[in-house]
């Protein structure tokens, strides 16, 4: 339930002034102030206690999940926001800029502003680990999420919001947002990603998600937790340690989930508060409406409405059961609609272009992939009238279980590297599609230099958050 008012908060201490590009340098390279030790929850809990506790300011709503975490995001705030709150939107990773992993009342926040919670939250690190110098113990080592995690509670609430939502970077447990006091959280599926950090299994992967579920919140486990029933029970598990009753969110039709719901066994779970949906309409072409209803505990919300492909209903049925457990009261159904009408999700089935179409998508494990695919599928099921694949994988993701989908879903395959130092090489990433049967028709170095070969060609670019965020940026500067 949402806090009736909050503290007015202040920094306790100043910082030197930081330009915009000093700050996003830093937050890059955090070295500068302890680079030894593994990252750890005390760095963040330490440096927000250092500023006072920003966070203490406003209420947060905390994202998790391996897949739709941030669509999931996305739609909460907006959905907030639209029933009247004053929200903030903390993302990750950017598209172009970093500024843009904050938003304040559906915007980036200024650069200015960015730049300002930079200097704070690195202040706050350097007073930190001095502290710990003085007395022998060794330095935080802070990461970029740590810092930037503390720099975006410096920024909401200094624009005195009234509830922000926060999207887990990486797992749950460590997660730097976890250093906050959420409100609600949810958990919006669980895959197969960053198992040397999180584990090999979805068992595993699904203990460390389970830690966002703590004592007093309310809670919402999303469709991609159903199945198999082995990583529900953690989940539940976890919930019934801390006195948690989550909401369970079903598809009427688990068609309607793409991607979503892996297989294996089910449970009902008759003794815990339900939602769903069902899809009443289909996109069957790029920029076609999907519409659903949502049925949550207390009430039914019909003729839910955007221009987004299929795997997104689960998110909006998502964030519409998250936003309303936290309000604890129906939705206004009139505003709900327009929130998920308008609400932009960047990188997310994106087109850049429209001819011949250039589109981006997000897509970069094989739930993400699949879900990507299935709505491919429903607007060109001939693979080939598709667009070519334009695609770049990091190397730490499972690059053959991405590959093997993507190989045979496109007439044409181009790869490509990206700048991220992760990046898997353009020439071992058309090693991974010739295994699996496909040339690659093109192999380019940089993402510049295949968006100048292939300016010509429609294509959906794929497989990298990072190969979606580089074709945005240079989509812009072409403007």
């Amino acid at each position: 339930m949402p806090a009736t008012s909050h503290n007015a908060w202040a920094a306790p201490f100043s910082a030197a002034p930081l330009s915009y590009e000093r700050a996003e340098a830093m937050a890059h390279d955090t070295g500068f102030f302890g680079n030894t030790g593994d990252p750890l929850l005390e760095t963040v809990v330490e440096m927000l206690d250092e500023l006072g506790r920003p966070d203490a300011a406003f209420d947060v709503v905390q994202v998790a999940g391996t897949n739709g975490k941030t669509s999931t995001s996305r739609y909460t705030a907006a959905i907030l926001a639209g029933q009247g709150l004053a929200c903030a939107l903390y993302t990750s990773p950017e598209l172009v800029e970093m500024r843009e992993r904050m938003e304040v009342a559906g915007a980036p926040v200024s650069r200015e502003a960015f730049a300002h919670g930079i200097a704070l939250a690195a202040t706050a690190g350097e007073r930190v680990n001095a502290r710990r110098a003085a007395v022998g113990e060794r330095p935080f080592r802070v990461t970029e999420f740590d810092l930037l995690t503390v720099a975006a509670c410096v920024v909401f609430a200094e624009a005195r919001v009234d509830v922000a939502v926060l999207e887990v970077g990486l797992g749950g447990r460590w997660d730097a947002t976890s250093a906050t006091h959420p409100a609600a959280t949810c958990v919006t599926g669980i895959g197969l990603d960053h198992c040397r950090i999180l584990g090999g299994t979805l068992e595993k992967i699904a203990a460390e998600k389970a830690a966002v579920i703590k004592a007093g919140q309310a809670c919402v486990l999303g469709v991609g937790t159903w199945s198999p029933s082995t990583v529900e029970d953690v989940l539940l598990e976890r919930a019934v340690e801390q006195g948690v009753v989550p909401t369970l969110l079903r598809p009427s039709d688990p068609t309607d989930a793409p991607g979503e719901v892996e297989p294996g066994s089910v449970r009902e779970h008759p003794e815990l508060p339900h939602a769903g949906y069902v899809v009443t309409h289909r996109p069957e072409r790029v920029g076609d409406t999907l519409e659903l209803a949502v049925t949550t505990p207390r009430a039914t919300y019909e003729h839910l409405a955007c221009a987004k492909p299929l795997y997104q209903a689960a998110n909006v049925a998502c964030a519409t059961a998250l936003a309303e457990a936290y309000l604890s009261h129906a939705l206004d159904v009139g505003a709900l609609r327009a929130s998920v009408t308008a609400c932009p999700t960047p990188g997310r089935f994106d087109v850049l272009q429209d001819a011949p179409v250039h589109l981006i998508d997000a897509s970069h494990n094989p739930q993400s992939v699949a879900a990507l695919l299935a709505s491919l599928d429903a607007i060109a099921p001939d693979v080939s009238t598709r667009p070519a694949l334009l695609c770049a994988v990091l190397a730490d993701k499972d690059v053959d279980g991405i590959v093997s989908l993507l190989a045979p879903a496109f007439p044409r395959v181009y790869v490509t590297a990206t700048a991220s130092p992760r990046a898997l090489p353009a020439a071992e990433l058309a090693e991974r599609f010739s295994a699996h049967g496909v040339e690659a028709s093109g192999t380019y170095p940089t993402v510049a230099d295949a968006a100048a070969a292939l300016a010509d060609k429609a294509f959906v670019a794929c497989g990298s958050i990072t190969l979606a965020g580089e074709l945005a940026g240079l989509a812009r500067l072409a403007r």
